[in-house]
């Protein structure tokens, strides 16, 4: 069996499992009073620490497989490798802390892009209070960026397994911007200004939910988890997590109106299965719905309920009724 035929959820699946049911006596942390509250599997780990909820992840980003030069400049690049990460600890209603960079280069790089690439991690990490506290650096044949990123919270974190039937599923914002953005590129499209300049930079600098994270857990959600893979595939992942299947109205899902004016006739596939918006998707019982959603910024919205049936299946209801099981068709990087 290759990868390839599991694919990279399978994959995980399957390392999850050796890792979880094959320790070996008690890990340090424990024995030191660090009692472990989410295990691998997750947007983050996390463990208590003292007074406080300790949260850890890690995500890398390789040239030709996540980005190219052509649509990410070295800035941009360095905002986004952070920018996904801060999204994992916003997803567990913590706040970042410290990153830790690991650089795979190959030796022609130009020293000015790299500085360009850390001026854009920089100008997030204002943005968000995360200090780059150290890493590595080896030579590679394409270039890549490892970050991880320590963050923090108090009590329990939100997590991807607590969902119950009858919840309400909702998004802290508008679904398929970054995938607009990165269509228009690829592909080479034209569309007005306002509309092009706005889905490449939702592309290129997304705003993690952090502020939005908290106001999540301090409201009583108790289930989140980034948007980065694509609305439908994340909302399978967190069903998957949970034992459970959901409904999504295509009529409620919230493209932005630059998305609907781009592509017309696609705003609801980008905003169903483009992923790199790092949003927050939520699950929790119609009245904390009712309380948080104002609160949330334009855009945020309910999209669907929580169901009994098949653990992981999406099932798109349209406007006119009809229902149809959603495929994953987010990002896989062995499918």
């Amino acid at each position: 069996m290759q990868i390839r035929d599991l694919g990279e959820f399978g994959l995980i699946e399957r390392l999850n499992a050796m890792v979880t049911q094959q320790r070996r006596g008690p890990d340090n942390g424990s024995a030191h009073g660090f009692k472990l509250l989410v295990d691998t599997g997750d947007d983050t780990a996390a463990w208590v620490s003292g007074a406080a909820t300790e949260l850890f992840t890690t995500d890398t980003v390789v040239e030709g497989v996540h980005f190219t030069r052509e649509t990410t400049p070295w800035p941009d690049l360095g905002w986004k490798s952070l920018a996904s990460n801060i999204s994992d600890i916003a997803a567990m209603g913590g706040l970042p802390l410290y990153a830790l960079v690991t650089l795979g280069l190959p030796p022609e790089t130009e020293v000015a892009d790299i500085e360009s690439l850390y001026r854009g991690m920089l100008e997030i990490g204002e943005k968000y209070g995360v200090a780059i506290i150290g890493g590595d650096m080896v030579r590679s044949p394409v270039a890549f960026i490892t970050v991880a990123l320590t963050g923090v919270r108090q009590g329990n974190p939100m997590q991807r397994t607590t969902a119950q039937v009858g919840d309400k599923v909702a998004v802290t914002g508008y679904v398929g911007s970054s995938g607009g953005g990165l269509k228009l590129m690829l592909e080479g499209l034209a569309a007005p200004a306002e509309a092009g300049s706005h889905l490449r930079e939702a592309h290129r600098r997304p705003l993690p939910a952090v502020a939005e994270g908290q106001l999540l857990s301090q409201a009583g959600v108790l289930t989140a988890m980034d948007v980065s893979d694509g609305l439908a595939d994340d909302l399978s992942k967190l069903c998957l997590a949970s034992g459970l299947a959901a409904r999504i109205y295509g009529e409620q899902v919230p493209a932005h109106p630059l998305l609907k004016q781009a592509f017309p006739n696609d705003y609801l596939d980008l905003a169903l299965n483009g992923g790199e918006d790092y949003l927050l998707l939520f699950v929790a019982p119609g009245p904390v719905m009712n309380e948080v959603i104002p609160a949330l910024p334009e855009g945020a919205a309910v999209v669907g309920e929580i169901t009994g049936g098949p653990a992981g299946q999406v099932t798109l209801v349209s406007a006119s009724g009809e229902e149809a099981i959603v495929s994953r068709s987010g990002w896989d990087h062995f499918g």
